[in-house]
């Protein structure tokens, strides 16, 4: 007689097979399991790995699930600038839920992390910047290579997170990312990838070379940055008939007016990221980020880079003026210190817990050969936001202090757009106090956050995380 009923030895072996296989299915190769630095081990999971891009390409990222429901909160992805700056400097001081202490060995949490209301993943791009590679050692990239290596990025995350797929997705960055987002969500808007975007959010990004250029000495003037002789020569010989142009002037007399400009924002001490705040001081690495943001601003008038400059300048202001020295940049104040973090990512066990490999280099900040290669092609984002707001929401934020993408020139970008006003500009309140002000538009609102720079996570987290729950919800 035959019969179909298996031993109970060999049900026991098929149940613990069948469980065997879910586990290992269910198992991510890229999950960070234990990260060096924390006193205890958040409870939401956190992943860490490579994505494929063109050719031989391969993005890191880090990617760390909503503290409150991963399978409901958006997906966001966040693009730090540069052109060859890390979005891991974007986690580990600005919006990230741990942020490194000054010894560079341990982490801290961080309370308004934006993972608080979203999933939120960090791209380094392109490839050649921190953990990213390529294997041809090619890293000679530009706007639209990025964007096309950014969006098949994107595609290889959601082929290794599936569940995320139907989430809502906002694309963000800040300060190059101004030219990074727009593109990238124009790729999107226009692929055959199903991904299920949303809008996109802008942080003090240079979203029109004139626009930002032109700004600036406004800026710098009405800060009490340089005074009425300057404002002067300025005027008499960089505008007329009321129309001012300090972007790209070809008028001698003007191109040396706009030589003292640059010379006073760049050379002489000021922090250009925070101009209320005083400098860190630092090192040449903590300059690369400096020059690589700073020298999107004047590109026109190719000025000579600080450490060229002659010894003695004329001082326009009144003040000390600065001596490069035999030490070139390490005398200019980069004014951020990037240090605890950049030690913090070198340690061998942090590597080994973000699965990188052995063989790649130390990470920076920055790449050199990454922004010295970049190849610019896009002056403006007018046409990308133009084509975006057709469909998608979004919001262009700038702290109010920063001088490498200041917010007047992000404003009047707005207002460039001529689209319908929806609410008129108001305050916003953070903790009783007024935070800023807002403006809202047909799908697009226009922020500003009193008394932050560069970096608004950084400097002021907690209007940030408010302001980022109100935009995602629709209120701002």
């Amino acid at each position: 007689m035959v019969t179909n009923k298996l031993s109970p030895g060999i049900l026991s072996f098929v149940v613990f097979c069948v469980i065997f296989m879910i586990f290992v299915e269910a198992d991510n190769p890229d999950e960070i399991k234990s990260l060096p630095g924390l006193s205890k081990q958040p409870t939401f999971k956190q992943y860490s790995g490579y994505l494929n891009a063109t050719g031989s390409k391969r993005l890191h990222y880090w990617f760390v699930e909503s503290q409150n429901s991963p399978k409901d909160d958006p997906v966001v992805l966040l693009l730090n600038g540069g052109p060859g700056c890390s979005s891991l400097d974007g986690f580990l001081s600005e919006l990230g839920p741990f942020h490194v202490n000054d010894d560079g060995k341990t982490l801290y949490v961080n309370e308004y992390s934006w993972n608080k209301v979203a999933n939120v993943l960090f791209l380094e791009a392109p490839a050649g910047v921190g953990f990213s590679y390529s294997d041809d050692k090619n890293y000679t990239t530009s706007d639209d290579e990025t964007s096309l290596n950014n969006y098949v990025a994107l595609q290889s995350f959601f082929k290794k997170f599936p569940e995320f797929a139907n989430n809502s997705f906002y694309i963000t960055g800040e300060s190059y990312g101004g030219i990074y987002v727009p593109t990238l969500s124009v790729r999107v808007m226009e692929g055959n990838a199903t991904i299920n975007l949303k809008g996109f959010a802008i942080g003090n990004g240079l979203l029109s070379w004139e626009l930002n250029d032109n700004s600036l000495v406004y800026f710098s003037y009405y800060h009490g940055i340089f005074g009425d002789d300057l404002w002067a020569d300025l005027n008499n010989y960089c505008c007329s008939k009321g129309v001012c142009n300090f972007h790209d002037n070809t008028d001698p007399n003007c191109r040396i007016a706009m030589d003292q400009v640059n010379h006073i924002i760049n050379d002489i001490g000021l922090n250009r990221y925070a101009l209320y705040m005083d400098c860190a001081g630092g090192i040449p690495p903590h300059a690369t980020r400096y020059l690589r943001d700073m020298k999107n601003v004047f590109r026109f008038y190719k000025f000579d880079p600080p450490k060229l400059r002659p010894t003695k300048k004329v001082n326009v202001t009144g003040l000390p003026t600065v001596n490069s020295g035999k030490n070139g940049l390490k005398s200019v104040p980069p004014c951020l210190n990037a240090s605890a973090a950049t030690s913090y990512l070198n340690i061998p066990d942090v590597r080994k817990a973000l699965h990188i490999p052995e063989n790649l280099p130390s990470w920076e900040m920055c790449s050199d050969e990454v922004g010295n290669n970049y190849q610019i092609i896009y002056r403006s984002m007018y046409d990308q936001f133009k084509t975006l707001l057709t469909q998608y929401r979004g919001m262009v934020y700038n702290g109010d202090t920063d001088m490498a993408c200041n917010f007047l020139g992000d404003q009047w970008f707005v207002e460039s757009l001529k689209l319908n006003e929806t609410q008129k500009r108001q305050q916003w309140i953070y903790n009783n106090q007024v935070a800023g002000f807002y403006h809202k538009f047909d799908r697009l609102t226009y922020v500003t956050v009193k008394g932050a720079g560069h970096m608004v996570p950084q400097w002021k987290p907690g209007q940030s995380l408010l302001m980022f729950e109100n935009f995602l919800n629709g209120t701002m």
